[in-house]
């Protein structure tokens, strides 16, 4: 049976300390709504964007320049049947040197095309890793998702 995990590769010309790094910059690249510590192992941190999204991680494997492992604690969805369906998975990223490059392959294990959301969160880590993350390492700044305002504090009409 084949290997039906998400999974892109970028190659960069930076050294894999580098892409290490920016990778661990996770306020840099996926979302400035990012709360709690993302890089020591252990670290545990939510993603929440607006009512759509929000997942709890946790830093579960950390080698400097060579890897690093999310493992999904907790997670809701408001737009799938399965509210939990990242719960449980790993975001993993492998990095290695390749000539003059570095290639960062970057692996959802579990998010499957059986899920719902697989469309739909495979376009965004695609577009996350191919652009947002890519241009962290490459330029020093990302692309990530702004800052929401404070809960219960409402845009005028």
């Amino acid at each position: 049976m084949n290997n039906q995990d998400f999974t892109a590769a970028i190659f960069v010309e930076k050294t894999p300390e580098e892409a290490f790094d920016a990778i661990n910059n996770v306020r840099g690249w996926w979302s400035e709504n990012i709360e709690g510590g993302t890089e020591k192992l252990g670290d545990e941190f939510t993603y929440r964007y607006k009512d759509v999204h929000f997942c709890k991680i946790k830093i579960a494997e950390l080698i400097p320049g060579k890897k690093v492992v999310w493992h999904v604690l907790d997670n809701r969805f408001n737009f799938t049947k399965d509210k939990n369906e990242w719960k449980g998975t790993d975001v993993i990223f492998e990095l290695s040197k390749k000539g003059n490059k570095t290639e960062v392959r970057f692996t959802h294990r579990g998010l499957v095309p059986e899920y719902e959301c697989f469309d739909v969160c495979s376009n965004a880590w695609g577009s996350y890793i191919n652009g947002s993350l890519r241009s962290l390492i490459t330029t020093g700044k990302g692309h990530p998702n702004p800052k929401e305002k404070e809960a219960g504090k409402k845009a005028s009409p």
